[in-house]
């Protein structure tokens, strides 16, 4: 009796068991729910996701909400789009959006963007209701040397043909930086640009900027425009004492090379003057000079001496004093 009753718990068991795993092969309730809301789908399709590791919930989810917005997708391309590791949830919102908005967007395009890894719902959107990118604040000189500092704020909006392989919104801002830079360094005068910054808006945008990029430009606004340093005349300064310092340093060589050759010229006259006391011994031994002639050249030399000293009292030197 104890045994026939272990038998009847263990087939109850594995009868629990069996009828829980079929539950989860086959979610009889989410099959139902597609059924009642016109988004039918087989029963043999849900096994077919659980074999696939695909959750049905999700997809069949997704499916169940685009029909309701009256949009008719299939169940392969919604399931083929969560194996590619695409966010489904995501894409069909973005499909109802579009379709809300008289947008066209197929759903091949709005899975190509969610896998490139844009925000496909964001996209959207964005086309919807635009963006304004404001820029950094970016230093530019004029012609007359002034510097202006220009923030700028661009409205955008997605451009959805453009959104795969497209150009983000840094390539934007930093466009229309160039952009900035360019108008304001043509500036004849600072103040031109003051008087009339909406120029630099219309120049930016006759260049067009937003090509190849995911966004389509509006408008471009100058938002504030400040007056920085005088580059021109600060440049000018660094010149001048550029120039200064040139001419500083030959000056400096051509003093170096006279007072060398001053010093050559000395050592010559030092030379020579080493030669006479030799050409006077020379003279004596033969004959042309005699000691008369040497003692008024001697005397010859006092006397210019003592010229010289009268002539400069300042420089008279004292008297030798005699020994006692």
């Amino acid at each position: 009796m104890f045994g026939i009753e272990v038998g009847l718990a263990g087939i109850m068991v594995l009868t629990v068991v069996v009828i829980a795993f079929i539950l989860y092969l086959v979610p009889i309730p989410l099959w139902i729910a597609a059924w009642a809301s016109g988004a039918y789908v087989g029963l043999f399709t849900l096994i077919g996701m659980r074999l696939r590791r695909v959750p049905p919930g999700t997809v069949v989810n997704a499916r169940i909400s685009a029909s309701k917005a009256g949009l008719d997708i299939s169940i392969n391309d919604l399931e083929a789009h969560y194996l590619a590791g695409g966010n489904v949830v995501r894409v069909v919102n973005a499909l109802i959006s579009a379709d809300k908005a008289n947008i066209v967007m197929p759903f091949k395009r709005a899975a190509a963007i969610d896998l490139a890894g844009r925000d496909v719902l964001e996209a959207v959107k964005m086309s919807v209701i635009p963006k304004v990118i404001e820029t950094p604040r970016i230093a530019a000189v004029a012609k007359d040397g002034i510097q202006l500092i220009a923030v700028s704020r661009v409205t955008v909006r997605t451009n959805l043909d453009r959104l795969v392989g497209g150009a983000g919104e840094e390539t934007v801002i930093a466009r229309v930086g160039e952009g900035m830079v360019s108008t304001i360094g043509s500036a004849e005068s600072h103040k031109a640009v003051l008087e009339n910054p909406d120029h630099i808006s219309k120049h930016i945008l006759s260049r067009g900027l937003d090509a190849g990029t995911a966004f389509e430009i509006l408008s471009i606004d100058i938002a504030d425009v400040d007056v920085g340093e005088n580059i021109g005349a600060k440049l000018q300064i660094d010149q001048a004492n550029a120039d200064k310092q040139i001419a500083q340093a030959k000056a400096e060589e051509r003093r170096a090379m006279a007072v060398a050759a001053e010093q050559e010229m000395r050592a010559r006259v030092v030379e020579a003057e080493a030669e006479v006391p030799r050409a006077m011994a020379e003279a004596f031994r033969s004959g042309n000079l005699g000691i008369l002639d040497y003692y008024r050249m001697k005397n010859v030399q006092a006397d210019t001496a003592m010229r010289e000293s009268i002539a400069r009292p300042g420089e008279q030197t004292p008297p030798p004093t005699t020994a006692r």
